[in-house]
């Protein structure tokens, strides 16, 4: 018997393990703010739980005295009409109620400050990722001008910890209108403004998948203008990087694809390499089917989702800027084939 229970123990434990894993990836896929895994996030964590405690703090001394007035004072009954002592000018209660609160927020604002400053002003260490993020009415566009690569609505950053530190720094555009950049897990939001430049920047500690979103209503689909940060092994990143440097391999058999592509507008808003296909009003297609989703997270990257996104973008993402290109169902199925071949 005794085997028979360490058995039964051991697959508990492994179960258990499993289940633990799958809760933590989890958490790190749901934007909150309660789940810092970048040291900025944990200094605004940290923050937002120590000004919870002096406000926390603050309610509960005065929620207290109020309670025990309530009680201390009330009418005794019908006839009661007295009033508890007064007390005129005392230089004791007015030098608290002043010198307290002063006290109260220098602190808050010292502590807030500091933050602050860790963040903002935080040095760029030599091997950093940078990245140049613009946002578009209503997608991602990642740029990393260091390693030549131009992506879309999915962000790939190397894990960062105490023994090999590599955060990245991410310089925010805007090509149109006020978007804001925030993954909760990984930092606060950061607005994209026309015509200034504003940064930030995350060192995630764990390799997996966080999600964000714009946080700044920016029109119609602003609620379906999300993002997906992956942050992997050093390994993977570097073979991340090696396919997006590469020219999209083009399987045969799909050049009539290639040529309803080029020959419609497809070709003057979106970018292949390796074609004449060189638009940049939309999100560059070389590395398409490297991506999990698409419409900036609308949709699962399947190709039932991408060939409903070319025939009527309007099904997947109400109010978005591409248009329905009025293509044959067999025109359709042939982009569909050769956009597939985008690895």
């Amino acid at each position: 018997m005794q085997p028979a229970r360490t058995a039964t123990l051991a697959a508990f434990l492994s179960l258990l393990g499993t289940a633990s894993h799958s809760l933590a990836q989890t958490v790190r896929q749901t934007p909150s703010i309660f789940a810092p895994d970048s040291t900025p996030a944990l200094h605004i964590y940290h923050l937002s739980i120590f000004v919870l405690g002096v406000t926390g703090g603050i309610f509960v001394v005065v929620a207290s005295l109020l309670v025990y007035v309530i009680a201390r004072y009330r009418a005794r009954g019908p006839a009661d009409d007295t009033e508890p002592a007064q007390v005129y000018g005392s230089a004791q209660i007015e030098l608290a109620w002043t010198v307290i609160p002063v006290l109260i927020v220098l602190v808050l604002f010292l502590t807030t400050t500091r933050v602050i400053l860790a963040v903002q002003d935080a040095p760029k260490p030599p091997a950093a990722v940078e990245v140049t993020v613009t946002g578009h009415q209503f997608w991602w566009e990642f740029r990393y001008p260091k390693l030549g690569i131009v992506t879309a609505n999915e962000l790939h950053v190397p894990v960062s910890d105490a023994r090999s530190s590599k955060p990245t720094y991410l310089r925010l555009l805007s090509a149109d209108v006020v978007h804001s950049f925030w993954v909760p897990a990984l930092n606060g939001k950061t607005d994209l403004i026309p015509n200034r430049v504003n940064e930030t920047w995350i060192d995630p500690q764990h390799t997996g998948l966080y999600v964000g979103q714009c946080a700044q209503y920016c029109g119609l689909e602003h609620a379906r203008m999300l993002l997906r940060v992956y942050v992997d092994s050093p390994a993977d990143f570097q073979n991340w990087v090696r396919t997006q440097q590469s020219v999209a391999s083009q399987q045969a058999g799909v050049s009539a694809g290639r040529e309803v592509f080029e020959s419609e507008a497809c070709s003057n808003c979106h970018t292949i390499s390796g074609t004449s296909a060189d638009g940049a009003f939309g999100p560059d297609l070389s590395h398409l089917m490297s991506r999990a989703t698409i419409a900036s997270g609308a949709a699962l990257n399947t190709r039932q989702n991408l060939r409903a996104w070319i025939k009527d973008p309007d099904s997947l993402k109400p109010g978005c800027l591409m248009p329905a290109m009025k293509l044959t169902d067999r025109e359709i199925d042939q982009v569909v084939d050769y956009l597939s071949t985008l690895q």
